[in-house]
Order: structure tokens, then sequence, then C-alpha cells
């Protein structure tokens, strides 16, 4: 039987929580407040701490210090109901062995009771530390500790929110924070990719060391491995000097990888040996150039699938995926979006000279929680500072708001011919990029790539083609600026029915 020392001022969760225990086994000291859990922590020996972060007195964060010296094996459990994520790291950073965003079920506080009682000293080991586990712990301490290193004064770049949904993407980035290992962040366009990129960066140990984003979708085919690796004077037209890549630059600091399903195969390799050798070798060079950096990377796509379609290579999926963080889309965090309007206004104005700031009306408020928000926390923003301008300092109405955002002008979807037009193109260059390296793998030169290439795409062209001319040869023929012979030939050779 263990003994688990429960400090928290709600009368319902201790209840809770030492009913569970007692089902499990083991004893339990109920205590409301820090200062009471401390006495009780020098009076007898617990396996466990689960510690509240607000309590009346002294707070649970500044708290843990103080259990952790009167024991200091013994594995703390940090909860909160006003999770942000500066609270987060810093639990983490102080040694908790797991940060539980209120309100949690019973089955994951067993498992996580279970796990902490089992864990023995692991709480002043990172060795048993699983980064790609989600409910793994880390204690390794890198960086300061405690909560006063954060700043009070939020930016742009917080990341708001207080849902549950949020409040586990900030236990995430807590743990990945305090690893070395690479993260995928997964999450649609405008959720805040890059800012939970930079918050990973901000509160790790490289976080007075570069922080590098790349767009991969903005760099141009053609000069996207000179931007990532680098090149020497004369390696080609235009190289009139030496050019050091943003692999390089982000040397002891954070390379930050957006859109990554959009790097070509031929440039995954190179980033494939990068990131197991340490080194990169810049065009027209022989030299390889050390380079030492942390991996994160984002994309709005499934990069499962395009794994399994081979558009993306399963052994740098597997290196760059150590540990995933999935960001929500606005539309399923409750009424995070009420409370992110009101930090843009706040983040947009400045008093006016009777010192009153413009506020959400009823109208807006009601209006923003009917909207989906496609656009996610970006659409959000622009919508604020458009009503702020019609408000013109006053309370801003439903009225203020822009008309919203058509889902397919979000989503990209078929509707746009300019945007299917490019989706196309990148799939032809994905499918001919894999044969190639295919033919390279296995060193055979096959001398029928084009006829593969035509019998891919020509039998549901010429299929679609013909039922739009109600399979009539010589109306489809003009059409394709072929002879209708031609095109019968090419129907035969591709075993299609017209009928």
């Amino acid at each position: 039987m263990s003994k688990v020392l429960i400090v928290d001022d709600e009368e319902s969760i201790c209840w809770g929580l030492d009913k569970l225990c007692q089902s499990m086994g083991h004893a339990t000291t109920i205590c409301s407040s820090a200062e009471e859990g401390l006495s009780a922590a020098e009076a007898d020996r617990h396996d466990l701490i689960v510690l509240d972060v607000r309590l009346p007195g002294l707070d649970g964060l500044n708290a843990m210090e103080k259990f952790n010296a009167i024991q200091e094996e013994t594995p703390i459990v940090i909860m909160t109901a006003y999770g942000e994520l500066d609270s987060a790291v810093a639990a983490i950073r102080n040694g908790a062995f797991e940060y539980l965003p209120k309100p949690f079920d019973l089955e994951r506080v067993q498992s996580v009771i279970e796990r902490a009682l089992n864990h023995g000293d692991s709480k002043n080991s990172s060795a048993d530390h699983d980064p790609s586990d989600p409910q793994s712990s880390s204690s390794s301490g890198q960086g300061p500790t405690g909560p006063g290193i954060f700043p009070a004064n939020r930016q742009l770049g917080d990341i708001i929110g207080s849902c549950p949904k949020i409040q586990e993407v900030f236990r995430r980035i807590a743990f990945a924070a305090t690893s070395n290992a690479s993260v995928l962040i997964n999450g649609e366009s405008g959720t805040g990719k890059e800012l939970a990129a930079r918050a990973i960066h901000k509160y790790s140990s490289r976080s007075q060391n570069p922080f590098v984003a790349v767009n991969i979708a903005a760099l141009s085919p053609t000069l996207a491995e000179s931007e990532l690796f680098g090149h020497v004077k004369g390696s080609f037209t235009g190289a009139d000097h030496d050019r050091t890549g943003l692999l390089v630059q982000a040397n002891g600091g954070t390379l930050f990888l957006d859109e990554l399903a959009e790097i070509p195969l031929s440039i995954q390799v190179k980033l494939l040996r990068c990131l197991d050798q340490g080194e990169v070798i810049p065009i027209g060079s022989n030299s390889p150039v050390q380079t030492d950096f942390r991996i994160i990377s984002a994309t709005h796509q499934n990069l499962s699938q395009a794994v399994a379609n081979g558009s993306f290579r399963h052994d740098l999926f597997f290196r760059i995926c150590a540990f995933q963080i999935d960001l929500p889309a606005l539309r399923d965090r409750e009424d995070d979006a009420i409370q992110l309007a009101r930090f843009f206004i706040q983040l947009s104005t400045t008093p006016d000279s009777t010192g009153r700031k413009p506020t959400l009306g009823a109208s807006a408020i009601e209006e923003i929680k009917r909207r989906r928000w496609d656009g996610n926390v970006r659409e959000l923003r622009n919508a604020i500072e458009h009503a702020l301008i019609l408000s013109r300092g006053g309370e801003i109405l439903a009225e203020h708001l822009p008309e919203p955002v058509r889902t397919e002008a979000v989503t990209s979807d078929d509707s746009d011919p300019g945007d299917l037009q490019n989706r196309i193109g990148q799939l032809l260059r994905t499918w001919t990029e894999n044969k190639i390296e295919a033919m390279k793998a296995g060193n055979t030169t096959p001398e029928d790539l084009y006829d593969e290439f035509l019998n891919l795409i020509e039998p549901e062209f010429l299929k679609t083609v013909m039922q739009h001319f109600d399979n009539q040869y010589v109306a489809a023929s003009k059409v394709l600026g072929i002879h209708r012979t031609t095109l019968k030939k090419k129907m035969v050779d591709h075993g299609i029915d017209k009928e």
C-alpha cells in the first residue's frame, strides 16, 4: 500500500481523488493548502504528491521546491483548472512527474497515479523519459526553474486559451521543451503552428540560440536546395559568392520547417542524412559542414497518407516525428474565441482620453460564438482588426465584423481552377521524383517511363472528354486537337469501352 498526499482546496476534487486512491488500495492524506501539505510532508513520508496550482496562500508552483526539499524522491503530479503555457512549463521544469489540466476523467488520473508510483526514482533520472510517449514525464531540469522566470506582459506571440484541448497543447509543449527530440506539429491553417514551435524553442535549453523558420512551400523548387544546404561560389550560374544554408544558420538552435509535406523527394534524402550525420554538404563542395539543430516541423496535410502514396519518405517521417502535437481548430475550442477576441482588442488598441478601451458587445459575442472560423485564429484576428476600424473605439457589435470567409476559400478545394492546377502539378512532380529515385536505388534504367506516365493519365482524361461529348469521336477529337482515328486507336490501346 502506497501513501498519497493530496493538496487541493476544492472539496469535490479531494473527495474524488480520495475515493479513487482507496479503490486502488492506497492510503491518502488530504490537505486544503500548500502550507498544510508541507506540514504533512514533514510529518510523514509519502510515495506520491498530487498538488493543485491555485491554492490559498502559497501557490502550488512555488510550493514544489519546498516539497522537493522535504521529500526529494517523491514524484509530484501538478493539476490545475487555470493552466497557461507558462505554468505548464514551470511545473515540468521544476520536476513535476505529470501536468494534469482540469477537468480530467478518473481513468486518466488512475493511469497517472499508477505510472507515478511505479516510476520509482525516475523523477531524478532522464534516462527513462520517452518523448514520443504522450503520457511520459520529464524532469530534465534544463534551463531556469520557477514561475518567476516568465514575463508578465503578454505579446502577440503568446498562445491564448483555457479550454481542455488547448491545455493539453500546453502540456505537450512543456514536455517537448525539456527534450531535444524532433517534433511534428499538426493542425489546420491558422491554428498557430509556428507559435507552438516558437514556444517550444523559447522554453528549451536552446532558447539563446537561433530560431530559423522556413516555409517549404515558399521556396523555389530550383533554389530550395541552395537555400537549405547553402552553396559555394561558382557552383552554378549566378552563384557569385558563398552562401551559408539555413540548416547551418540554425546551428545550436531550432530549425522550424513549415509545410513539411511540400519538400521535394530529392531534398528529403539530403535532409535525412543531415539529421543522421549532423552535417551538410553545400552545393559545389566536397567538404561537410557540421551543424547541430533541433528540428520542429509542421503541416496541415496528412503526412501518414503522404508516406503511403510515396510522396514522403517513411524513414524521414519517423526521424522528424518522435513527438507529435495536434493543434485543435478554433471551432473545437469552446469559448476560447471570445478570450482571443478580447486579447486582440487589448493588443491592438490604446485607451482614449477618458481611459476607456473598445469592448465586445453582446451581439458580437454571439456572432463570434456562432461562426465556424475555418480560418481559425488568423481569421479571428483579422475580423477583430476589421471591427475595430468600424467601431471607431466604441463597443464592437456584430455588424462591425466582416462577412464570414467562405469555407472553400480557406480549404482550397477544387472550386479554384488555379489551385487545382497547382496541386495536379505537385502530384505529377512527386510521381516523377518517386520513379526516378526508385530507378536510382535499383540501378535500373527503364526506357518506358514516358509510356508509363501516359498510361497513368490518358485513360481517365480520354474517358472524361468522351463522356462530355456523348461518346462522339468527331466532336471529342476536335476539342482534343487530334484526328478521330488517332483517338479511336488510343481508346483501343487503353482498353476503354466508349459505351
